[in-house]
């Protein structure tokens, strides 16, 4: 497993959680999500010599870990700036508590979300030569 390509993989999920909260509304957020999911499926057959689909279930729970913590951090701007979700809070589990319903519901996104990353990986190794790792 490529740890660090994982790690580097993940800043895009640093980027997106703070540009959610500050800059991108919910309505466009996927069509940054689809370049990010192609290219990291590109550099993810490039960069490995197998295990591809693990390699985008891991990326994926690192992007909830940091998306999460930036939700969680900023809350109040971001809920400001995102009503439909905070509507939709409000019809959860724990109403009163959206910080933790965030903290909860983040890593399964992030899985579901890996999920699609490996497959996009998986589906590039069969058209992608993996790059000497000079290992």
């Amino acid at each position: 497993m490529n740890w660090k390509l994982i790690l580097q993989l993940s800043m895009f999920g640093l980027a997106m959680g703070l540009a959610t909260v500050f800059f991108i509304p919910s309505n466009l957020e996927p069509a940054f999500w689809l370049p990010i999911f192609v290219f990291c499926a590109l550099i993810i057959a490039r960069g490995t010599s197998g295990k591809t689909f693990e390699h985008g279930v891991f990326l994926g729970f690192a992007n909830s870990v940091w998306i999460t913590a930036a939700h969680v951090l900023f809350f109040d701007r971001y809920i400001a700036a995102h009503v439909r979700e905070a509507a939709m809070m409000q019809i959860m589990p724990m109403p009163d508590a959206p910080r933790l319903m965030m903290a909860l519901s983040g890593p399964v996104i992030g899985v579901v979300s890996g999920i699609v990353i490996g497959v996009f990986a998986f589906i590039a190794s069969r058209f992608v030569k993996p790059a000497a790792l000079g290992r």
